[in-house]
């Protein structure tokens, strides 16, 4: 939206102050991520004033309040654990360690990596990364349901996409600014370098995007796609066992980090990834006729999830629609990869896959993930994906009347 027209959503707020306060420029236009949201904006500020500054009272009182003491610390975290049924706060030596990491992450992440993952292991998963976007590559060439138009945008973004594994070359200049006064409260401490991290995110509006910059620790278990750069990223820690090792068979590492890594490869083509150029700009590069096709095809993932009872409650398929799509095609290219290699085991593969969505936790929490999770529950993700392959199985001897048996006419296969 232009400037003029975001700021006019409510008069109950001087927002092009703010904006100007913040990035030390007026911008012209606006990127509204939540454009329903402001439209009632004004309404919602008239109306209910009193409600907004109660919430925001609450909200910086129950953020800062582990600041002060440990007692406020424990007190503060109750309303979290009733929604995610912990039982116990977390102790006050882990509670400390997030507050580090949190602010220096990358100098933290990079002792991490370079202890306990090295370059080895860094050679070793980029090795694997290219060949799962060989495999991509090769997919999308015999691909028979998008036009040539989208598939050649499609391999156009894929030999585009950037690759993050393991560590960042270097720490970034921001965290030389980063100063603890000794001399100063806790409290005093995080506000000042709270100011600090926020100075520099808005000084990099209107500058050149930096798509080599690392946004998540090395220390971080995790990956994931960022549709705005057109990159994967997999830090250092989710590439330990059972995800990935120098220990283990190609198989298991492949039905491991292999899968999580096409998952993430996955995504740069799925519905909002579509909405995505090579170069992470909003630019739809779909068809109508081929967005679709892709949506009828969505619809089947959609079913297969949608309902299925799980901690008391059932899945939404629409929600986790995303994901599941993700999950399909990456534990699907991550099977042929392996399969390429010498020393392929089926069963290695799929129950690597399955082990490595091992999860424990509360019924609380599992249902707050329903709720608000793109993601399936983890039980789902590793027994449910597995049941659209041929190869599973033959690797387990399932037959019809079994358990776990798929008609084939059922089975979802999308990339």
């Amino acid at each position: 939206q232009s400037l003029a027209e975001f700021v006019g959503h409510t008069t109950q707020l001087d927002l092009q102050a703010w904006i100007t306060a913040l990035l030390g420029q007026t911008p012209t236009q606006v990127i509204v991520t939540e454009p329903e949201y402001y439209a009632v904006l004004d309404g919602l500020l008239r109306d209910h004033f009193a409600e907004f500054k109660a919430w925001l009272l609450v909200n910086r009182v129950l953020g800062e309040a582990s600041f002060l003491t440990d007692e406020c610390r424990i007190l503060a975290g109750e309303y979290g654990r009733a929604l995610s049924g912990s039982q116990a706060p977390i102790s006050q030596a882990k509670s400390v360690y997030y507050l580090t990491n949190g602010y220096f992450s990358q100098v933290v992440g990079g002792y991490y990596a370079q202890r306990y993952f090295g370059a080895q292991a860094k050679a070793d998963v980029e090795h694997m990364v290219h060949q799962m976007i060989a495999v991509y590559k090769a997919r999308l060439q015999a691909n028979d349901w998008l036009s040539p138009a989208t598939r050649q945008k499609a391999i156009t973004k894929l030999d585009h996409l950037g690759v993050q594994v393991g560590y960042p070359d270097q720490i970034p200049a921001l965290y030389d600014q980063l100063q603890v006064d000794p001399h100063q409260t806790l409290l005093a401490n995080v506000i000042a370098l709270t100011k600090v991290q926020r100075q520099d995110l808005f000084a990099r509006f209107n500058q050149p995007v930096d798509r080599l910059r690392w946004e998540m620790s090395p220390a971080t278990v995790n990956a994931y796609f960022h549709p705005f750069k057109n990159i994967i990223v997999f830090p250092a820690a989710v590439l330990q066992a059972p995800f990935y090792s120098l220990t283990q068979s190609s198989s298991q590492n492949y039905g491991g980090i292999g899968a999580v890594i096409a998952h993430e490869i996955s995504h740069a083509f799925d519905n909002n990834g579509a909405l995505f150029d090579e170069y992470g700009n909003l630019s739809n590069w779909w068809t109508a006729e081929d967005a679709a096709h892709f949506k009828q095809l969505a619809q089947r993932m959609i079913d297969e999830f949608d309902g299925l009872p799980f901690a008391g409650q059932t899945v939404n398929g629409k929600l986790t629609v995303s994901e599941n799509i993700a999950d399909a095609g990456g534990l699907s290219c991550a099977l042929s990869a392996a399969k390429a290699e010498a020393d392929f085991d089926a069963q290695a593969f799929f129950i690597n896959w399955a082990r490595v969505w091992r999860t424990k936790a509360r019924k609380e929490y599992q249902q707050l993930l329903l709720a608000i999770d793109v993601h399936a529950p983890q039980k789902l993700r590793a027994n449910v994906q597995v049941q659209n392959l041929a190869d599973f199985y033959q690797a387990f001897e399932v037959q019809p009347g079994d358990p776990m048996y798929l008609a084939p006419d059922q089975r979802v296969n999308i990339w």
